[in-house]
């Protein structure tokens, strides 16, 4: 008699204490929905914004409803912990006045995290700490790509293209204001005032007068002490979303997508990206073949020279002149239904459940530790 194989055990891990908690939750209720159940187990784990790890139950609406954003409360569900046993590879249920009880192992982890405290690598040394697998980028290329201004240093030294900026650090906002908002002016107006380690455009303000530039990096250190400020380029936003490669293979990446915005929305906000029903990704863009197999180029060798692993969404803007210019990459792009890297992926053949499949498969072919 044939034994019927056990399924993989994959903990889906989301919510967390950045402020893109709802869009992590929304990332994952659609991870979950699309999972092959025939050859995975899931575990879903929501952390709650005050770091709390619960086991979520099955059934929790993770959608955005009437313009209401989901949320993961410490009484969502049991608490749990994470040991840092590297031969346990489990999970562990902490009950009030029980013993602690292990949840069995995990042979994968996807941390579908957005922002500080998930994407930016903190998550990632945790799990290497307890040798556990994990989907996506490791600590250095998560901390650097979640950093603006390391990641734009970055890809200088690689000679890659990137827009002119300046940062601005908490000391030097504190102590050096002025010398700051002089660097500022430099680069002429508008400019867009970010978060430095924030995603989703939370905290993005456009300014066009240094009258309104302090209250806006006021606006974003409440967000993340550390801001970017950069010139604003003149361009169509591009997006390519990007695989690890099969055996050691490069990097592969997707058709193009352009966002094209139908709304009355000066920039891509967060309103624009989550809630207008007017926007629209263009897959692929109005752009001539040379100049989509140039965007995929710089897309790889951007991944590359961060040393990404899994996946990533790198974004650019593609000039009236030709030029592209590198703006951003996302080390753990979102997976709600409006996002753009599972579209651009489907629409180069690779359809939504093959996806999530397939970076399961890539984290469980990777080693453990020191790559």
């Amino acid at each position: 008699m044939s034994q019927v194989s056990p399924r993989i055990r994959v903990a889906v891990v989301f919510g967390g204490r950045s402020s893109e908690h709802a869009i992590s939750c929304v990332t994952a209720g659609a991870v979950m929905a699309a999972i092959d159940r025939d050859r995975y187990e899931v575990v879903p784990v929501g952390i709650a914004r005050d770091g709390r790890w619960v086991l979520a139950p099955e059934d929790q609406r993770l959608t955005i409803e009437g313009g209401r954003l989901p949320e993961v409360t410490g009484k969502s569900g049991r608490a749990l912990a994470l040991p840092f046993d590297p031969d346990s590879r489990g999970l562990m249920v902490i009950e009030p006045g029980r013993v602690p009880a292990t949840l069995g192992e995990v042979d994968v982890v996807l941390p579908l995290l957005h922002g500080p405290y998930g994407e930016d690598g903190t998550i990632q040394g945790m799990l290497d700490l307890a040798g556990v697998r994990y989907v996506g980028a490791g600590v250095l290329a998560s901390a650097v790509g979640m950093d603006k201004g390391f990641m734009k240093l970055v890809w200088q030294a690689r000679g890659l293209p990137v827009g002119r900026y300046v940062l601005v650090g908490d000391r030097e906002w504190r102590r050096e204001r002025k010398r700051k908002i002089d660097e500022i002016k430099d680069l002429g107006w508008p400019v867009f005032v970010k978060p430095a380690r924030a995603g989703s455009s939370m905290g993005i303000s456009r300014v066009t007068t240094e009258d309104d530039l302090e209250a806006a990096v006021e606006a974003a250190r409440e967000h993340d002490p550390k801001v970017i400020v950069e010139a604003a380029v003149e361009g169509r936003e591009i997006e390519c979303g990007v695989l690890q490669g099969l055996d050691d293979g490069p990097p592969e990446v997707s058709l193009p997508a352009e966002v094209v915005m139908g709304g009355e929305a000066d920039f891509y906000d967060f309103e624009t990206k989550y809630l207008d029903s007017s926007l629209r990704l263009d897959i692929p863009p109005d752009l001539d073949q040379a100049a989509i197999e140039e965007a995929q180029r710089l897309a790889a060798q951007a991944f590359d020279a961060l040393d990404c692993e899994g996946l990533a969404r790198v974004d650019f803007f593609h000039t009236p002149d030709g030029r592209w210019i590198l703006n951003e990459i996302n080390t753990m792009p979102g997976f709600t239904p409006a996002s753009a890297f599972p579209q651009m992926w489907a629409a180069s053949g690779l359809d939504y459940p093959a996806l999530v499949d397939r970076l399961i498969q890539t984290a469980l072919r990777r080693s453990v530790g020191l790559r």
